[in-house]
């Protein structure tokens, strides 16, 4: 019941920054906004303000949410004047309405990441070896403690953070290749190959090295801590996102609600900074699909404003209201999909 509850304060905190971005902006610039909602389905409770046109909502199913402005989709509702529909307004304006939902899960992932700092210390994020484990391939290799990791295969390190994506997504029990900052200031390259273990049925592949937490001290440590994080978040999405599209990652590899809502549950008996750190990454998970020029998202949206920005003139709002309505029931099949995965996964895995 705690992790239910958990995931449902998650995701509507989530939700709710999202779509207030795209609200304040939507009143900034004068759209008439029919309705504020969060999570989907039939309504459970809604308020109407004497003072705002503006319909509050909270839906039954605490997943997504959304904010409908008029002009927004092909309408033709006549109580709404015309310079209050978001199609009258300029390009740069309906451009910050749609990015605002993504800018303020940024900025809420941020916020949180620096809170973290503050108040649980600031860990330093250089990729330098910290800690080797006898007996496996790291030590024996010759690298050492104070080492700089600054490339693994080929990609560039630059947190602690990338060595431990990379060592996910580059290790399938064949050597890999680790180039080294030694403290003298010579650089090697070393081929390691991992030693394959079995923990609770899963096979592992193991190195040896391992980053104990080290946190910096100084006024600006949670700030830079706050900044070099949310850049390593970044960075992860971006290469999931290329791993998907080249084949490296499997579709089958991604997390739904379900998915989501076991993570919440392995993630509360960590303590409270790896919850916040855990929100702070679907924060920036969020924002980050959002924003990709796939009809339905809101990058889908702005693409359609960078097209009518080059052609100079907008696309055809029934033209453009198809290709959002395939995309969406495409996207509502990979939700599906991802859902079905996470479910075997929990029950027969």
């Amino acid at each position: 019941m705690v992790t239910l509850i958990l995931f449902i304060l998650i995701l509507g905190v989530i939700v709710l920054v999202h779509e207030f971005g795209h609200f304040i902006f939507a009143k900034m610039f004068g759209v008439y906004v029919y309705e504020f909602s969060i999570g989907m389905g039939p309504k459970i409770w809604s308020r109407k303000s004497k003072k705002d046109e503006t319909v509050y909502c909270i839906r039954a199913i605490p997943i997504g949410g959304f904010v409908q402005l008029a002009g927004e989709e092909v309408d033709d509702d006549k109580t709404v004047p015309k310079e209050k529909k978001m199609y009258n307004k300029p390009v740069w304006q309906r451009f910050l309405i749609m990015f605002f939902g993504a800018g303020n899960n940024f900025i809420l992932a941020f916020l949180i990441l620096l809170a973290c700092g503050l108040f649980f210390g600031s860990p330093k994020m250089d990729p330098i070896v910290n800690r080797l484990t006898d007996g496996y391939p790291m030590v024996q290799s010759g690298i050492e403690v104070g080492d700089r990791i600054l490339e693994i295969n080929g990609n560039k390190i630059s947190t602690v953070d990338d060595v431990r994506l990379y060592l996910a997504v580059e290790t399938s029990g064949d050597p890999v290749e680790f180039t080294i900052k030694k403290a003298n200031g010579n650089v090697i390259t070393y081929e390691i190959t991992p030693i394959k273990e079995t923990v609770d049925g899963e096979n592992a592949y193991k190195f040896g090295i391992e980053f104990y937490r080290e946190n910096e001290k100084g006024f600006l440590a949670p700030l830079k801590y706050a900044f070099v994080k949310t850049g390593a978040l970044f960075k992860q999405m971006w290469i999931t996102l290329k791993l998907l599209f080249t084949g490296g990652v499997g579709v089958d590899s991604l997390s739904g609600p379900v998915g989501i809502y076991s993570i919440v549950g392995q993630t509360r008996s960590a303590g409270i900074e790896s919850l916040l750190q855990l929100v702070a990454l679907l924060c920036i998970n969020v924002g980050f699909i959002n924003l990709l020029p796939f009809p339905a998202f809101d990058g889908g949206r702005i693409l359609f404003l960078i097209i009518e920005k080059i052609k100079g003139s907008p696309v055809n709002p029934k033209v453009e209201n198809i290709c959002h309505s395939i995309g969406f029931i495409l996207l509502m099949l990979l939700i599906l999909f991802i859902t079905f995965n996470d479910v075997v996964r929990m029950f027969f895995s």
